[in-house]
């Protein structure tokens, strides 16, 4: 399944690289290409991929995690495209 992970991070200075070393071992397969939202390839689900993350956002952060469904539509670079398209979702 694909899931997409959204994040709103408020403190600037904070160090979050423990959030995103923990959301790169949730799967082996991801794409971070934007600033906020990272796309996981896992059977793990919404529920277990936050919890996984939780520990490592503050607060007054925001963290939320949804599954990709088919539909889908945007601008990507070619190489971004064909990775969505690898993983027909």
């Amino acid at each position: 399944m694909l899931r997409i992970v959204n994040y709103r991070l408020h403190k600037p200075n904070k160090d979050y690289s423990a959030l995103y070393a923990a959301l790169e071992n949730v799967s082996s397969t991801y794409w971070h290409n934007t600033t906020s939202s990272w796309l996981i390839e896992t059977d793990l689900t919404p529920e277990q991929i936050y919890n996984n993350l939780s520990s490592h956002v503050d607060v007054d952060d925001e963290l939320v995690v949804f599954t990709v469904k088919s539909d889908w539509f945007g601008q990507l670079k070619p190489d971004d495209l064909k990775w969505l398209q690898a993983r027909q979702c």
